[in-house]
């Protein structure tokens, strides 16, 4: 008897040795914890995966300037493929079984996330005065953005999704309309220099396609991230000792000794493939002239 496919999934990004490796133990985590569930990876080199069952591996080539907006094209193949799937950063951990009883509304589930308008206020808050001013030009970029989309920042529905963790579930196809509205936010946000703004881009995109946001503390995925745990560490909320493999196998991934030529081939790969994207990101602009340069 053929065992019935779930309908949820885990998805990410794995783009480089770095993060293929933290890839990997993620995987070992959802096999061991919660057997049958898929993790679907857009990778660079999917052949590395093939010795992991529970992976669906395919290939991707990193598009946007920044990376950050390739998650769209991660959770854009999961949810072709599952009616839920929960993004989670490639260097997290799964410390325990997914729980069988949680259900997934429509829409977006986000386990952080706020207003827009009190995320600005912590985003140039949070820094010294010396990044105040680029900080701040990120939100006139922002302000011009949602003018474009006709939509009002002050609205206090409109969230800033925290991307490390966060679920889309099917809805009528406004999963789709939400994936085309962030492919637009993002494009415009990396022309004028924006690259770090896909929390932004979600919950603009979920506003712009009419699909919720909501949040939940998402108490039945039990989660290792470096610094989600130091700040627990620090608040004493958390043992050390507890995670402190974690931090040992997170560090000597990300602290790993590379040669001379491996430095200098990674710093020529990634100065070629800036100017590649931002050229290839001048072209597909082009066909939108009046949304992206006016």
């Amino acid at each position: 008897m053929q065992q019935e496919k779930p309908e949820v999934c885990f998805c990410t990004l794995a783009l480089g040795k770095r993060y293929r490796s933290h890839a990997f133990l993620l995987a070992e985590d959802i096999e061991k914890h919660s057997p049958g569930i898929y993790l679907i990876v857009l990778t660079d080199k999917p052949q590395e995966f093939q010795k992991y069952s529970n992976i669906l591996a395919f290939k991707h080539e990193q598009q946007s300037i920044g990376c950050y907006h390739d998650k769209r094209f991660v959770i854009a193949k999961a949810i072709s493929l599952f009616n839920t799937c929960i993004f989670i950063d490639a260097d997290i951990r799964i410390l325990d079984k997914l729980q069988p009883d949680m259900k997934w509304l429509p829409g977006i589930t986000a386990r952080s996330c706020t207003s827009i308008v009190q995320h600005n206020h912590a985003y140039i808050n949070s820094v010294n005065d010396a990044y105040k001013a680029n900080r701040a030009r990120d939100l006139t970029i922002l302000s011009k953005l949602a003018q474009k989309l006709d939509l009002d920042l002050e609205d206090t529905n409109i969230q800033f999704v925290m991307e490390m963790l966060f679920v889309v579930t099917r809805q009528d196809g406004r999963e789709i309309e939400f994936l085309k509205h962030w492919e637009t936010i993002a494009l415009y946000c990396e022309l004028n220099g924006f690259y770090g703004a896909e929390g932004y881009a979600i919950g603009l995109a979920a506003a712009k396609a009419g699909l919720p946001v909501r949040w939940d503390a998402m108490d039945g995925i039990v989660y290792f991230k470096d610094w989600v745990e130091r700040q627990k560490i620090k608040k004493g909320q958390a043992n050390p000792d507890t995670t402190l493999i974690y931090f040992q196998q997170h560090e000597a991934i990300e602290y790993r000794q590379n040669s001379i030529f491996q430095k200098l081939a990674r710093k020529l790969n990634k100065f070629i493939g800036y100017y590649y994207r931002s050229l290839c990101l001048r072209l597909a602009t082009l066909s939108n002239f009046n949304f992206y340069y006016r």
